[in-house]
Parts: C-alpha cells; sequence; structure tokens
C-alpha cells in the first residue's frame, strides 16, 4: 500500500479533526472508514466459509458502532485508527464465538440474529477462541509480538503500517511476525 496516497492522508486528517472534537469530520470520514474497515474485515474472513456476504456486513458495522460511540478519541493517524478497528473485530469474533460454543453445549438459549448466526461455524469458533486464548499466552510472554500478530491477522496490515502504529522499524516488525507465527503454530498444534 502507498502510505502517501490522498485518500489515506485525508481519513488521517480527518481522523484528527474528529479527535478534535470536529463532528463534520466524521460525517466526511464514515464512508472513507466504512470502505476500510470492510477491508480489514474482509481480509480477515477471506479465510472463513464462503458465500456468505452479510459476515463482513455484519462485522463491520459492528466494529464501526463500537468506534464511533468513543467519546473523545485520540487517533493518531489511519494506521492506529485500522489497529484499533482490527482489536474490536477480534474482540467481536471472539465474543461470537465463545456464545456459539456455549449455546453447542446448550447454555442460555437465546435468539440470535442471522447475521450473527452467519459469521462463524462451530469447528471456526473453537479456532478462534483457540487462537485468542493462544495470543493471550503470547502477550504474557512478548506483547509486541501478539500485537503485531493482530494488527497482521486480524487487522490486515503490512510491515509498514505496523511498524508505523507500533513506532518500531520494519525489519523488527518482519522479525516479530516470524517469530510469533512459528510459537502460535507451535502452541496450536499442542507441540512440547
Amino acid at each position: 500500500m502507498d502510505m502517501s496516497s490522498p485518500s489515506q492522508q485525508r481519513v488521517t486528517e480527518l481522523l484528527v479533526q474528529w479527535s478534535q472534537g470536529d463532528g463534520a469530520a466524521l460525517a466526511e470520514l464514515t464512508p472513507l472508514v466504512y470502505d476500510e474497515l470492510r477491508r480489514v474485515a474482509h481480509y480477515h474472513l477471506s479465510g472463513q466459509r464462503p458465500g456468505h456476504t452479510l459476515q463482513t456486513t455484519a462485522l463491520v458495522n459492528e466494529a464501526y458502532l463500537r468506534l464511533a460511540v468513543q467519546t473523545n478519541p485520540h487517533w493518531q493517524n489511519r494506521a492506529h485508527f485500522l489497529a484499533v478497528a482490527a482489536r474490536a473485530m477480534r474482540q467481536i469474533l471472539v465474543s461470537h464465538a465463545r456464545n456459539q460454543q456455549a449455546q453447542k453445549r446448550g447454555g442460555g438459549a437465546h435468539k440470535v440474529d442471522l447475521d450473527e448466526a452467519a459469521l462463524v461455524s462451530p469447528e471456526e469458533s473453537k479456532q478462534i477462541v483457540e487462537l485468542h486464548e493462544a495470543l493471550e499466552q503470547l502477550s504474557a510472554l512478548d506483547s509486541r509480538k501478539a500485537q503485531i500478530v493482530e494488527l497482521k491477522y486480524f487487522g490486515g496490515l503490512n510491515y509498514n503500517e505496523i511498524a508505523e502504529v507500533l513506532k518500531i522499524s520494519r525489519i523488527t516488525v518482519r522479525r516479530d511476525w516470524e517469530f510469533a507465527k512459528v510459537w502460535l503454530y507451535t502452541e496450536l498444534r499442542g507441540d512440547a
């Protein structure tokens, strides 16, 4: 991605204006950010079951609502906003996965929206929860590596964008990503 494209710069300008209390900036920002959030959600959900166009929409809408209702947000730039959006999407997916697993065990039956039901399959729910738990363990060992995984896997950010968000070099991001992938693979496989 070209980090200097006009739309990306405009998103950063509008985020800063919104952080400073400009409600008009939020109105102009919404269509630009919504497309960005759809890209992030689509990136993450591309590995899920095909053919569920509402999956992306449901995830984006929920994440956007969580981001839009924040009072006095302090967005540094577009990459920072996408990092927070990635975290929100991860939390949404983990919450849905846990709810689905509880339903599988018969606990707390409740009415489920069609978009929620189409979000992930039971097997994918288990994998999302296992990944979340492994990321929590990695975070206890090395929080920066866990943040990199979250930004890359859940946020779809590239090395340059992650480096910008975390204020570290691109090569450090790449090294940490490679380490984290191996660590998570080993952890999720259950190897000693």
